[in-house]
């Protein structure tokens, strides 16, 4: 069962963390500063860490440069009141692997720590990408369904990978944003839509079996049919 460890000062959003990780399997630690959180991160036995920005003891910024300085690859969810794109560049660059802002939904937070933990599965590091008769090879950048070649320009190839390497778990806007733009995240553009739409329209052609699914007020799931 995978390991999470939680830094974070404030109990009830601790609390509440810890809960949803829960629910989807994984076994959940709280530490409630930072300097003890980084003693605790540094053990390494841990399969993802989430990371609050603002701690007494310990900035969470020093602590995830910290990690980075004594080569722990541990993936690092950093969690923030601080939401301005500076900041959550500063957390990035200082080794964070994503970066949520409070308030947050649980289920994001959760689809944020499957995605991390998927990362790091060797998997993740697959150099041709499958699901069902769609095939994605990332070193000749080519893309094929059923076996026919698929004309992608450059952000519907990001757009693609993004999803495959999810296939089956529901991806946020905000996470594609995040993933395939960057974090110029501005949730009144049809950016998101425009894109999936012509992916759709490359990949689930005339009698093909549609793999890419909107899922109503979530985002969306790359699957096989049922």
């Amino acid at each position: 069962m995978p390991r999470a460890l939680v830094i974070e000062d404030d109990e009830v959003t601790a609390r509440d963390i810890v809960a949803e990780l829960s629910a989807h399997g994984l076994t959940a630690e709280w530490v409630a500063n930072g300097r003890d959180g980084l003693t605790r991160a540094l053990a390494d036995g841990y399969d993802i860490i989430t990371l609050d920005r603002m701690l007494p003891g310990m900035d969470g910024i020093d602590i995830v440069s910290a990690l980075r300085e004594r080569r722990i690859d541990t993936p690092v969810l950093m969690i923030s009141a601080l939401s301005d794109v500076d900041e959550r560049v500063r957390g990035l660059r200082a080794g964070g692997d994503d970066y949520l802002t409070k308030p947050f939904s649980p289920d994001e937070l959760a689809a944020r720590a499957e995605v991390l933990l998927r990362r790091r599965r060797p998997a993740a590091n697959e150099t041709r990408l499958r699901v069902a008769d769609l095939e994605l090879d990332l070193v000749r950048h080519n893309a094929l369904r059923g076996g026919q070649p698929l004309t992608l320009l450059p952000t519907e190839f990001r757009l693609l990978e993004f999803l495959m390497r999810n296939a089956g778990q529901v991806v946020t806007r905000q996470m594609i944003f995040e993933h395939v733009w960057g974090f110029h995240f501005d949730p009144g553009t049809n950016v998101i839509d425009v894109h999936i739409g012509r992916l759709r329209r490359k990949i689930d052609g005339t009698g093909q079996v549609p793999l890419i699914r909107t899922v109503r007020g979530s985002g969306y799931l790359l699957a096989p049919a049922d």
